[in-house]
């Protein structure tokens, strides 16, 4: 290795602290990941890409198991799903955490038992039921009071349905004001302070049909404190104390969710599982000790902490503008595969590579190709001052909540998800085309 490479890796170390544990340096500024090179990804597959990081997603699914030994630990499919993706998880041990019957039945053809699946959803349709009831669904989270006649008249006489209930507890945390579930001003949910969480108890522990076997709870998403899972897992222990005064029933589970925070930039805190899990565990068996109730098992739900971080995208630079107070990058892609900051004002951390860069870094934004001035994927980021049309820009963190609330927007289409690991890339879901669209518009 040259003493140039050399200095470079070490001016670059830091920035690795974002990408998969597989990532190198590679001389003249390139960056590879489970071995393989991120340009030549770029040149076998085209761009925008979405690369992910088969070793990083199972690392990361270990790594929760070794949190939580005796907790089931549900991966939140919404995240991002796939079939390679719904293989990882299962192999390695993992239950499954699904919103939609699109996502059950994805997850069931392509192997993964039916009875390790928890439906969720504040509006499940007459679709999404019938399919967890045919697929056999392990759990359905009742999310309002209309749902307990709906699912026990589905099950059908002689029929049986485990059901939870998803409880508000009233703890507001989360990254965005739109992703913070925990209190009583948002959609989801049985209300704790209002008693619409008992009152839904009480209707469910009479109907025959269903087996309530726990409370549910999801305080918001890219949390990155324990303390605020810590009050509502206490309402929580609260509530299940006066579910057993009142009806003399013990419930064996607690799910505490997910919507563990990850870093998308340097510096940016993280929720460690490890220390999530210590004080949980602590919190719970004290908590049930004080109110002399049986430790229920407990389960929680990761989908941004499992996949986000093993994820890039990659983008090709179309063109650059120059005005009085900004530069100006625009990519290849944009909101249609990343309305998250637009969504939420999230920042991203992008980089140049492929090449070693010959000027210093300028303030830039990176911006999509979309018809709309919020089209913003990177704002006042640093880049090289000589990037310039055909340049590759990687995008750390990407594989969370993007090619799963992707679009159709201008009919740009979106993007492949190309795997990575030991060396090799092979393609996970190809890239959506102009044929898929003329395909779906049968009108004329």
């Amino acid at each position: 290795m040259t003493v140039s490479v050399i200095a470079e890796v070490a001016a670059g170390a830091e920035d690795l602290s974002l990408w998969p544990a597989s990532t190198q340096w590679l001389p003249h500024g390139g960056l590879a990941v489970g071995g393989v090179s991120l340009a030549e990804v770029a040149d076998r597959f085209d761009t925008p890409a979405y690369v992910l990081d088969e070793g990083e997603v199972r690392g990361r699914c270990r790594t929760y198991r070794e949190a939580f030994p005796d907790a089931d630990v549900l991966y939140a499919a919404k995240a991002f799903l796939s079939r390679a993706m719904v293989r990882w998880v299962r192999e390695e041990g993992l239950g499954l955490d699904t919103c939609s019957a699109g996502e059950l039945e994805l997850a069931v053809t392509a192997g993964f038992p039916p009875e390790r699946i928890v439906l969720h959803g504040n509006a499940k349709s007459p679709r999404d039921l019938e399919a967890a009831l045919r697929l056999g669904v392990g759990r359905i989270v009742i999310d309002s009071p209309s749902e307990i006649a709906r699912i026990a008249a589905a099950v059908g006489p002689g029929g049986h349905q485990k059901v939870m209930v998803r409880v508000v507890p009233g703890v507001s945390a989360g990254g965005h004001d739109k992703i913070r579930t925990g209190t009583d001003d948002q959609k989801f949910g049985l209300s704790l302070t209002d008693g619409g969480a008992q009152h839904a108890v009480s209707r469910i522990l009479g109907r025959p049909r269903l087996e309530l076997t726990g409370l549910h709870c999801h305080i918001g998403s890219q949390i990155t404190e324990v303390k605020p899972y810590l009050v509502a897992l206490r309402r929580m222990v609260g509530l299940m104390a006066r579910i057993r005064d009142a009806h003399g029933v013990v419930l064996p589970e607690l799910d505490m969710g997910g919507g563990h925070g990850i870093a998308y930039r340097p510096g940016e805190p993280v929720l460690d599982p490890a220390s999530l899990a210590r004080r949980l565990h602590a919190e719970l068996v004290e908590g049930c000790a004080a109110a002399r109730l049986a430790v229920p098992r407990l389960l929680v739900e990761p989908g941004r902490a499992v996949v986000g971080p093993a994820g890039i995208a990659l983008y090709r630079v179309l063109a650059v503008k120059h005005t009085r107070d900004r530069v100006f990058v625009a990519v290849d892609g944009g909101m249609s595969d990343n309305p998250r900051p637009a969504l939420y004002g999230v920042r991203y951390a992008p980089r140049l590579i492929g090449r070693a860069p010959t000027a210093g870094p300028r303030t830039t934004t990176v911006v999509g190709r979309h018809c709309e001035a919020g089209d913003v994927l990177a704002a006042d980021v640093e880049l090289p001052g000589d990037i310039h049309p055909g340049d590759l820009l990687a995008v750390p963190v990407a594989g969370a909540y993007q090619l799963s609330m992707a679009s159709g927007y201008n009919l740009v289409g979106r993007p492949a998800v190309v795997a990575v690991h030991e060396g090799s890339a092979r393609l996970l879901v190809r890239r959506e085309t102009l044929d898929d669209f003329r395909s779906r518009d049968i009108g004329g």
